[in-house]
């Protein structure tokens, strides 16, 4: 249960959307606190840390790392800036949770962790599907054998955000596959590992990002089957297709939500995992590896991160998606 993780101080270096979320679990959710925010906008920090309850509001990343009394900086800026930020925090002796997607490109990402493992800090990607108790209770069912051999995991993300202008910004590494597409990838990539194939297509748009995705990864006997899309929300559910029965996912299938495994037999079970929030497991984990002395988490290792970058750069090679700093 994450209330009964040690506590840590958190730092957050970011004021958006997801930053509020990760505040609330921890504050809400977990023993620890958040002690300080940062922005590039002191104004906005003071908006933030005043309707968040928290005690320093900084106006520069530089300041907010600095704190003395800042344990593990929660980074929450777009993902075209995950690279500097997590490193810039880790440059200062903390240890880092960085948001999804990881970086910009696996090669962003292999230079994070190698600046984490030089400093000794620990490091790990928010991917926080990962800890939620539906994704733990279907582990175990397909580790027991419930529904024998895994053959095909099925997977959707889409979000109608054609509204959202970072979306369409080519400058912010924008579009569907960062930002939405990483679920059903890592999700994949939790149940079946490395794909040795990967074909991928695109529709991109006229800012040159892609406004939705489909891949197909082949695995020696099992396949996945996953889109992305920006332009409409689809059902947003995952179905595991084994040789004894499946599990269906419900919507949203990387949030707190339920999952219905049938047996071949008609037999089911249910498994309700709603829960309010959910990134305080993932800030539980942190805690707990921090106060053990672990420089990463066994439930989402920097070796996995790079394989889900390395399949994400892989993807991106195919639809011809290039964003500006790296031309």
């Amino acid at each position: 249960m994450p209330m009964s993780a040690p506590a840590v101080r958190w730092g957050i270096l970011g004021a958006g959307g997801i930053a509020h979320k990760l505040a609330d679990a921890v504050s809400s959710h977990t023993a620890s606190e958040v002690v300080a925010v940062g922005s590039r906008d002191q104004s906005r920090a003071q908006a933030f840390a005043d309707e968040m309850g928290i005690p320093k509001a900084y106006g520069s990343y530089e300041d907010l790392v600095a704190d003395p009394d800042i344990d593990v900086v929660y980074v929450a800026t777009p993902h075209s800036r995950h690279h500097i930020d997590a490193t810039l925090a880790i440059e200062a002796g903390k240890h880092v949770l960085c948001e999804k997607a990881f970086t910009q490109n696996a090669a962003q990402a292999r230079e994070v962790v190698a600046a984490a493992r030089a400093k000794d800090v620990f490091l790990m990607e928010a991917m926080w599907t990962r800890h939620l108790p539906h994704v733990h209770a279907l582990r175990e069912a397909i580790a027991r054998g419930e529904i024998g051999d895994v053959i095909s995991v099925q997977a959707d993300h889409g979000q109608a955000l054609t509204h959202v202008e970072r979306m369409w910004n080519p400058e912010l590494a924008g579009g569907a596959l960062l930002d939405l597409g990483v679920y059903p990838i890592a999700f994949a990539h939790d149940i079946l590992g490395v794909p040795d194939k990967i074909t991928a297509t695109a529709r991109l748009r006229e800012t040159g990002v892609d406004g939705q995705t489909s891949m197909i990864f082949d695995y020696a006997h099992a396949q996945a089957s996953l889109t992305t899309t920006m332009e409409v929300r689809t059902p947003n559910m995952a179905l595991i297709g084994g040789t004894e029965g499946r599990i269906e996912v419900h919507d949203t299938f990387y949030t707190p939500t339920s999952f219905t495994l049938t047996r071949n037999d008609g037999t089911e079970m249910f498994f309700d995992g709603d829960v309010p929030n959910g990134f305080q497991y993932e800030a539980a984990e942190v805690a707990r590896r921090i106060h053990a002395g672990d420089k990463e988490s066994a439930l989402l290792t920097l070796d996995q991160s790079l394989e889900i970058m390395d399949i994400m750069d892989e993807v991106r090679a195919q639809i011809g998606l290039i964003y500006p700093n790296e031309q």
